[in-house]
Formats: C-alpha cells, structure tokens, sequence
C-alpha cells in the first residue's frame, strides 16, 4: 500500500466518523452524552458492542496467537484455537450480567454502575470501585490502543517519518473531537458502522487468503484448518498448563463480568436502552454472535501462518531476535501479495476495530470521572457541561500519556497482557460488587481501599515470583486467565473479615 492510498483511507473514515458525530450530537447535553437519552435501540447497541469487546487487540492479537515461531525450530503450534474455551467462558460470563447485574443498575436508575456500592456500603467502596475501573480501563484501552498505533507505525507513519509518540497523540484527539459533544449517543451509531468494517474486513480476508492457497480445491477450509496443526480447541490432559480448559472456562465467565458487567464502558450502552428487557435482549444476542466472530478470527490465524509456510511472506515480523507473531496480519497485509484488497480491508478492519473500542472507553472514563470524583450531577445545570468538557480533554491526554509509556516497556502478547492485567484490576471489582450482592453484611466501610490494594499485590507477588530463579512454590503449575478467579475469590474473603452481620 502506497503512502498515499493510506492516508486516502485514514482521512475519509475519520470524515465519516465526523458527519456521524455531527448528527448525532446537535442537543450536546449531559443525558446525550452518558447514556444517550435512554432511547438507543436494542439490536443496534448489540451489534456495535461486538466492535467494541473484540478491538484492535482481537483483531491483530487472537489471529497471531494461534502458533509461535523462532529460528531454532520455525513455525510451530502455540495458543491454536484454544482461546475458544475462554470465549465459551464469556458466553456463561454474559448470561450472568444479563440476569444478574443488569436487574440491580436499571432497577436503581444508575448512570454510573459504581454508585451501587456507595448506597449499598457507602463512601469508600463507592470510591475505591470507580478508582478501579478508571485503573482497569486505562490501562486496557491503553493497551488497545498501543497495539494499533504500533501497527499504523508500521504501515504508513514510519515511511513519512512521523514519530510514535505523535501517532498516538493524534489518534487520541481525532477521538477526542468525534466523541466531544455527543459521547454515547454518537458511540452507539459509530460503532455500528465500525463493527461492519471489522467483519467484512475478516471475513474476505479469509475468503482472499483461502482462493491464494486453493482451499475450496484441495477439500475446503475446515478440512485445510483441521489439518494444519494449528486447530486444537479443548486442552484437558495438562491441569498445570495456563491452556487447561477450566483455567480458559472459568476465567472466561469472571473476566466477562470484571471486564463487561463491572466496566462502566460495557454498561453505559447497555443502560442507553429503552428498558431492561431491551438491554437482556442485546446482551444474549451479543454473546451469541461473539463465538463466532470468535471463530472467525482464529480460522483467519491458522490462515495466515499457513501462508507464511507456503510463502515465506512475514519473515520480517518472526524471522528476528523477538518474533512478533500479532504483527503477522499486518505484514502480509502490507506485503501486498495479496493483492492491494487486502491491504484496504486490513487497514478498514483495523482502524475500525481500534475506535469502535478506544471511543467508547474514552467516554466512559469521563463519565465515571465526572460523576464519581468529580459529582458533577450536584452542581449547577451552568457549570456541568465545561466539567465534562474538560474532564474529556483530561482523560485524553493520560491515555496518551500512559501508551507512550507502555510502548517503551512493554512487549507481551497485547490480549495476554490485557487478560493478566484484568486479573489483578477487575478481581476486587467483582469480589466488592458480588459480597453486596450475595450476603447482607455490612463492611467496616474505611477499609475497603486497603483491602483491594493488597489483595492484588498478595497475588501478584505470588505469579511474578513463581517459578523465578529457584523459587517453585507451586511445582510446575502455570498461572492462565484464571488470575482473576484467585483476586475475586481472596478479595471476597478478606472483605468478610471486615464485615459485620446486619443489626
């Protein structure tokens, strides 16, 4: 793809996204902007939350997890489709906020899903809750958005010599400007058109990298997926590897509750709704189509490292020091053996697959922000609108402070290091909200915040450290995604130690 063709791409999206927004936001008030007059319709925030949960981590991240590569022993099986066990984890995880959560938040009339805990514990937990999210969803859309940004670094920004750090600070505030005025309202409809790019852009990718290998001749994709070796879902023969089903499983039901139930980002499109039934309605729907959407993606893995076998197309992203196998897409996108669709669609998919998540979370965090710290519905109807204005341009500037950060010490897998980040971030989230939901004791209210800190910390120190130098606590056992089932289940403990029954 030419410098040019790019820039094409990246300009007349961000037009669309601009004359959406301009539509959407004429009234500019704060009911538009958190929870968009409670008028969205169902089936259109199910849809554009399937942008917003997969992202631009899903997009490049799950395709490049499927096998590893080094220049010992080459290409090799890794994650395979074993993330389809945390995705039937999310499924179960879904159905749990659906009739569980979203009861208590319309039932209370919440716009901000922490304030729950300050009626039902009072001022610190309601605090240390929203602390917590603003925590974990900073960091993940940080992480989002870091990925992404690398790749457009990659593609085009790198060839015209515009450094990284300035990338960043323009896609932020190309956010920033699209999300200003209507916030949730503009989110729901951007979204919709952005989760279309992302699927279409998967779809015929596969479709295109199938026809290059002549699948539909040699038998078909799944008899072509099935025998690449790179295709195993279920892992049950191995309870101490970080793959084993119940670690995938289980992880999956509470990374989904943390990560959607407990995420302000997640339920403010929910509470956009007309009404409860509405919000169920688009949350079962939505976690039936994410499995395969799921699938979809890591079909178009095994598709792209069996191109690389044939082609040797991506040497420049794993044939090095530190193979990079969520950059994979990206190469051979640019590559353009392809053909220049690919480049297109890839670029679509991406760039759709980035916003549709980082503009919701960027709302969200506002949102939070400036009903839980900064109580702006207490203030007058005057001063409202230039708290949440600036509270925007506030949360805008700390993501891009905190991506520049990440880019210099960081290089994990983007969707493990976003899973073992929600793990400590989100676990007493759930262990808080789930004690309120499931007993009726009351909390010594002032020590909620030390108990969250240290819960985390306990089992931080506990997976870091393990199996470090000659420390092996635990044997062989590998730590998975089911970190955030040790920090929600401790967290609920420690907080029964500081309750006390209802007098």
């Amino acid at each position: 793809m030419t410098v040019f063709l790019v820039s094409t791409i990246l300009v007349i999206y961000f037009l669309v996204l601009l004359t959406i927004s301009y539509f959407t936001s004429k009234a500019d008030s704060n009911d538009a902007f958190f929870v968009g007059d409670r008028k969205s319709p169902w089936y259109v925030v199910a849809f554009g939350m399937i942008g917003a949960s997969l992202s631009g981590i899903t997009f490049i991240s799950i395709p490049g997890s499927v096998a590893k590569y080094s220049k010992e022993f080459g290409l090799s099986p890794a994650d395979q489709f074993g993330y389809m066990q945390m995705v039937l984890g999310y499924f179960f995880g879904y159905l749990i906020v659906a009739f569980v959560l979203l009861p208590i938040y319309y039932r209370m009339n919440l716009t901000s899903i922490y304030t729950y805990l300050k009626t039902r514990f009072g001022y610190w937990s309601y605090k240390t809750g929203s602390a917590f999210f603003l925590l974990s969803r900073l960091t993940g859309a940080s992480i989002r958005l870091l990925l992404v940004s690398s790749v457009l670094q990659l593609i085009l920004f790198d060839e015209i010599g515009i450094p990284f750090e300035l990338t960043v600070t323009g896609s932020v505030l190309l956010i920033w400007v699209y999300t200003n005025r209507g916030g949730i309202k503009t989110i729901i409809w951007t979204d919709t058109l952005q989760t279309f790019f992302m699927l279409a852009a998967v779809v015929c990718t596969v479709c295109l990298i199938g026809n290059d290998l002549d699948l539909i001749e040699k038998g078909g994709f799944v008899k072509a997926v099935n025998q690449s070796g790179f295709s195993q879902v279920f892992f049950f023969d191995q309870w101490n590897n970080a793959n084993y089903f119940w670690k995938h499983f289980l992880g999956g039901i509470f990374i989904t509750i943390g990560m959607t139930g407990l995420d302000q980002d997640m339920m403010q499109k929910n509470l956009s709704c007309k009404n409860l039934k509405s919000a169920q309605l688009n949350m079962v729907s939505f976690a039936s189509i994410l499995i395969f959407v799921n699938l979809i993606f890591l079909v178009l893995g095994a598709l792209l490292f069996m191109y690389f076998d044939q082609t040797g197309v991506g040497k420049n992203v794993l044939d090095i020091s530190n193979p990079r196998t969520d950059l994979l897409f990206a190469e051979i996108a640019k590559n353009g053996s392809l053909g220049i669709g690919v480049g297109i669609l890839f670029l679509l998919g991406l760039i759709a697959a980035a916003y549709s998540s980082a503009d919701s979370a960027l709302t969200s965090l506002t949102t939070s922000f400036s009903i839980d710290f900064l109580d702006i519905e207490s203030k007058s109807i005057s001063s409202q609108k230039k708290i949440r204005k600036n509270s925007h341009l506030l949360m805008s500037f700390i993501l891009i402070l905190i991506i520049i950060i990440l880019r210099r010490f960081s290089n994990d897998s983007a969707i493990w290091m976003l899973i073992k980040l929600a793990g400590f971030t989100y676990g007493p989230l759930i262990g808080l909200f789930f004690f309120g939901i499931l007993t009726k004791r009351h909390l010594i209210d002032k020590l909620v915040p030390l108990i969250s800190i240290i819960v985390p910390i306990i089992i931080g120190f506990i997976w870091y450290f393990h199996g470090q130098g000659e420390i092996e606590w635990l044997g062989s056992y590998k730590f998975g995604a089911e970190l955030i089932i040790y920090n929600s289940m401790l967290s609920f403990g420690s907080l029964f130690l500081i309750s006390k029954s209802k007098s």
